[in-house]
C-alpha cells in the first residue's frame, strides 16, 4: 500500500488520484458520442476507465464533456459521487445519489480531504461550475474543470494553497453553440492557465481540456497551445506539464 499521493492525467479534463487504498477520479470521461453534434469525433480514441470497485468520483459541472452519465452511474454503484450541492437535484433526477458539498465545505474520502472551491463557467450559473481541491500525505492538487479566468484565484490560494499541481484548461475555446455564440475564449486560454497557476501559488501547472476536440465553426480551440503554454510557464518561472492520456503527474 502506498503512502505518496499518486496523480494520473486521463482523456479530456479527467485526473486520477490515488492515496493507499483511496482512488479517485475528477471529471473522467470515455463515452464521447453524446459530445459529437457540437464538439465533433474526438482527433483520438478515448480509453475506457478502470472503475474497480470502492471508485470514487468528484464532478465540477453538468456538461456532458466533464460529467459521463453512464460512466458516473457505473461508480456510484460501489463508490461517492461528489458535487456542488446546486448540482445535486439534477443528479437525483438521473438517478445518481451524490454528496453535495458547498463551497469551502470539506470531506474525506478515504486518505483524501475534498473541498469545493470557486469556478466560472462561460454560461453563466446554468451548471453551477466548481474547482475540487484534493489534499493527502502532505500534497495538494486542484482541478480547475473549464472555468475561465476570474477573480478567486487569490483567494484560493489564501484559504488552500499552495498546490503542488494545478490541473487548467487551455483550449481557450470559441464556441458556437444555440443561444450561447461569442468570438472570445469559453475557456482559459494557455496564457491565462499559467497566470492561474501562478496566482494559486503552484509548483507545476498541468494542462488539460485540450487537443482532443476541434470542430469549427462549433467548437474551435486555440492554435499552437503546447507551445504559447510552455512559452508562458517559462516567463512566468513555473513547471510546465505536458501529459499525455493516461500518464502520471506525480
Amino acid at each position: 500500500m502506498t503512502s505518496t499521493l499518486s496523480v494520473r492525467r486521463l482523456a479530456w479534463a479527467g485526473v486520477e488520484i490515488r492515496l493507499g487504498d483511496t482512488r479517485l477520479l475528477i471529471d473522467p470521461l470515455e463515452n464521447v458520442a453524446p459530445l459529437a453534434p457540437v464538439m465533433g469525433a474526438p482527433h483520438r480514441p478515448v480509453d475506457p476507465v478502470d472503475t474497480p470497485p470502492g471508485t470514487h468520483a468528484l464532478i465540477t459541472h453538468l456538461h456532458p464533456d466533464h460529467y459521463d452519465h453512464d460512466l458516473i452511474a457505473r461508480i456510484a454503484a460501489t463508490g461517492t459521487i461528489g458535487c456542488h450541492t446546486p448540482s445535486a437535484a439534477a443528479l437525483h433526477e438521473a438517478g445518481i445519489t451524490p454528496v453535495a458539498q458547498d463551497l469551502g465545505q470539506s470531506r474525506r474520502i478515504g486518505a483524501l480531504t475534498v473541498t469545493p472551491v470557486t469556478s466560472l463557467d462561460w454560461r453563466g450559473n446554468d451548471c453551477d461550475q466548481v474547482a475540487w481541491v484534493v489534499e493527502g500525505a502532505g500534497r495538494r492538487v486542484i482541478h480547475c474543470g473549464d472555468t475561465q479566468w476570474h477573480g478567486s484565484w487569490w483567494q484560493i490560494a489564501r484559504d488552500h494553497g499552495p498546490f503542488d499541481v494545478a490541473f487548467v484548461p487551455v483550449n481557450g475555446v470559441i464556441a458556437h453553440f444555440e443561444g450561447y455564440a461569442a468570438n472570445v475564449p469559453a475557456t482559459m486560454t494557455p496564457e491565462q492557465g499559467v497566470e492561474a497557476a501562478v496566482a494559486l501559488g503552484a509548483a507545476t501547472v498541468c494542462a488539460m481540456h485540450y487537443g482532443l476536440f476541434h470542430n469549427p465553426p462549433f467548437y474551435t480551440e486555440q492554435p499552437d497551445i503546447e507551445q504559447r503554454f510552455q512559452h508562458a510557464a517559462a516567463e512566468r518561472g513555473i513547471t510546465a506539464a505536458i501529459i499525455a492520456d493516461g500518464q502520471p503527474v506525480l
